[in-house]
């Protein structure tokens, strides 16, 4: 499955999955999303940070957590 939003680094975020090459993790984005944020306020939060950009890290967490191999 192709997560054209989801860049890896090493120059940004010490290679961590990030939003676009910004240096929002997706991590970052399931944190506020956890803490009961929702899509419009994430985006609010991170300058540049575009509304299909939530829907993309979710999507991307979902994946690596069902990647055979994988240890999330």
């Amino acid at each position: 499955m192709p997560h054209d939003r989801i860049t890896h680094d090493q120059a940004v975020m010490g290679g961590k999955p990030c939003v676009r090459g910004l240096p929002v993790t997706v991590g970052a984005v399931l944190n506020l999303l956890a803490a009961g944020s929702s899509a419009d306020e994430v985006v609010r939060t991170f300058p540049g940070l575009e509304p299909a950009d939530v829907p993309a890290a979710l999507a991307y967490a979902a994946w690596r957590l069902e990647e055979p191999g994988v240890v999330a």
